[in-house]
């Protein structure tokens, strides 16, 4: 890896559109009403929203033009997100889905306990939607909350085949509110995925416009000198690394919608001051992670993965792909307010408005600096002793490295040989009161996984009966991602004894987060004592971290387990799990 290298150039049109067009997507496109008149009745869209017990979901193409640039979606029912499905805990579903594309589809119902046939899944749980066929999945709701469905299939849930799902339970919510909005969250690009994904295996930097340059070498060298500037950058490319290395794909082709609305187009939620809003948010990007808030408000999270948790009074939150967490917030004045949802690398973001009355906005914050990773980031646990840095050119005296906290006896990241994994971990950090590279010590609350403890606790008493470790690794120059260093066309399936109570721990040996998603069965988030936390569907592990969570293996049959970043899943990270 080159230290001195400028960021690939951004072209004009790029930074024209990347707030989007104020009325693009897919209803403008189709030409239901010309431009003008649309941009009169209504500068957003929102989602349509169907409820009952019988669903008819159509699979297709759309034009669609949020940039100023025509392309081409995969949408339900011919919507960008697809209609949000309501459906009754207690009662059974059926949907049928029928695809009208030239290849085929699937879908999956995340975070949805059903029948491992029902589950959506090519090639694990059915063969998939062939061309002008249709499916029908039948199954018992027995859960409530908030969750979503989403293609798997090919890059189809990139390309938008995505949507939210609102399960009521069968007596009253727990927190009640006076009104109820989704805020789904995705990313779009005029790229096809399968060229953003031939670009990051040639080379996994293309789009990040913000790695190390002259200009950052010449700050370093005027704060630490020039030879701890020079051993800052020996130090990065020794191991191969780049401290700026947040997100794989950026707002240099992405970009960011909310309820399938740009920046620009601004969905908007009506309140009256005084009551309550329950805010459903997911996270049905592809690739980015958002940190959310909503400038002049308190959210009081009260769901995470669609289990109801103690409320927990936050300013901001991170949310990666496929999490979902429910918030409720009581705007008491007759203003505005902004909902901001930035990336992780802060290159881009998504925008919508709260508002007594439509039409009216609130200023749109500036987003933060953009936060080189830390040592903590590569290293792990910083406050373990005994196994040194010896060896690791430039890392002598490297205490006033902005962002950056050292000690003599800090353990290192092992540097990797083999073909798939680059480095690993040799004390990875338990903690789960760390938000993350970006949000630390920001001035606003932020919320962390130890914040968040589900009502009820844990469904099965059992201590686990085995372990079973995995570490999460990758190799960034090759843009290969796996389980212990094993890509999935490779490896074999784990097998769950039916029945069973088990603890999975996965130990993060890269510098980037790996949301982990066990299909069929919930994950139960432990901390680092061993005691029960939360229960989820979704587990985001951050770099350099250790987590473990208990799983009883009560559903048998064939299950996809995998990262939710659709190219680290597309690159390898991914196994199947047998429950027999």
């Amino acid at each position: 890896m080159n230290s001195f290298y400028p960021p690939p150039a951004v072209d004009e049109a790029r930074r024209r559109f990347v707030q989007g067009l104020a009325v693009g997507g897919a209803t403008a496109a189709l030409g239901l009403m010309g431009p003008a008149r649309a941009a009169i009745a209504n500068r957003f869209v929102s989602p349509a929203v169907l409820s009952g017990t019988d669903f008819a979901l159509d699979i297709g193409q759309t034009r669609v033009n949020y940039t100023g640039t025509p392309g081409i979606a995969t949408t339900v029912n011919g919507g960008l997100p697809g209609p949000i499905l309501r459906w009754k805990q207690g009662t059974q579903v059926r949907l049928r889905v029928t695809n009208h594309l030239r290849v085929p589809t699937s879908i999956h119902w995340h975070g949805i306990i059903l029948p491992f046939d029902m589950d959506g899944v090519p090639g694990i749980s059915f063969d998939g939607i062939a061309p002008g066929q249709s499916f029908v999945y039948r199954f018992d709701v027995r859960q409530s909350g908030t969750y979503w469905y989403h293609a798997h299939s090919g890059y189809q849930e990139q390309t938008g085949l995505l949507g939210a799902l609102i399960i009521d339970p069968q007596g009253r919510e727990r927190f009640a509110a006076d009104r109820d909005y989704v805020v789904l969250l995705n990313d779009w690009s005029d790229d096809h995925p399968a060229s953003i994904y031939a670009r990051l295996k040639k080379d996994s930097g293309y789009y990040n416009t913000a790695q190390p340059s002259v200009a950052d070498f010449m700050r370093d060298a005027q704060h630490l000198g020039l030879r701890e500037a020079f051993a800052k950058r020996r130090m990065w490319n020794a191991m191969r690394m780049n401290p700026s290395d947040l997100s794989d794909v950026t707002a240099y082709t992405y970009t960011y919608l909310m309820n399938g609305n740009t920046p620009a187009g601004n969905w908007t939620g009506l309140f009256h001051p005084g009551e309550k809003l329950r805010l459903r948010i997911v996270n049905g990007s592809a690739m980015t992670i958002f940190d959310l808030r909503i400038p002049g408000l308190k959210m009081s999270v009260v769901s995470a993965d669609g289990q109801d948790v103690e409320p927990v009074p936050v300013d901001e939150l991170r949310i990666v792909p496929a999490e979902t967490y429910d918030v409720i917030v009581e705007p008491q004045e007759d203003r505005a307010y902004t909902l901001f949802a930035q990336s992780i690398d802060r290159s881009g973001y998504a925008r919508g408005t709260l508002a007594p009355r439509p039409g009216m906005e609130a200023a749109v914050p500036a987003m933060d600096p953009r936060v080189w990773l830390s040592m903590q980031d590569m290293m792990g646990n910083m406050s373990s002793h005994g196994s040194g840095m010896q060896g690791m050119p430039g890392m002598s005296n490297m205490q006033d490295m902005p962002g950056m906290a050292m000690d003599d006896h800090a353990p290192a990241a092992k540097l990797k040989t083999e073909p798939g994994v680059d480095m690993r971990v040799q004390t990875p950090r338990t903690n789960l009161d760390d938000p993350g590279v970006g949000l630390r010590d920001n001035g606003r609350r932020v919320l962390t996984y130890v914040d968040l403890h589900t009502i009820g606790g844990p469904l099965d008493q059992r201590e686990p009966e085995r372990d079973i470790t995995l570490r999460l690794t990758g190799n960034m120059e090759r843009y290969t991602w796996s389980f212990d260093g094993v890509k999935f066309s490779d490896a074999q399936p784990m097998r769950f004894h039916q029945g069973e109570r088990l603890r999975i721990v996965l130990v993060n040996d890269t510098m980037m987060h790996h949301p982990i998603h066990l299909h069929g069965m919930w994950s139960e988030v432990e901390n680092a004592a061993g005691d029960f936390q939360l229960r989820k569907h979704t587990v985001s592990v951050q770099p350099a971290q250790q987590i473990s969570y208990a799983v009883t293996a009560d559903n048998p049959g064939r299950w996809a387990y995998h990262c939710h970043m659709l190219f680290h899943m597309e690159a390898g990270m991914f196994r199947e799990v047998e429950v027999a």
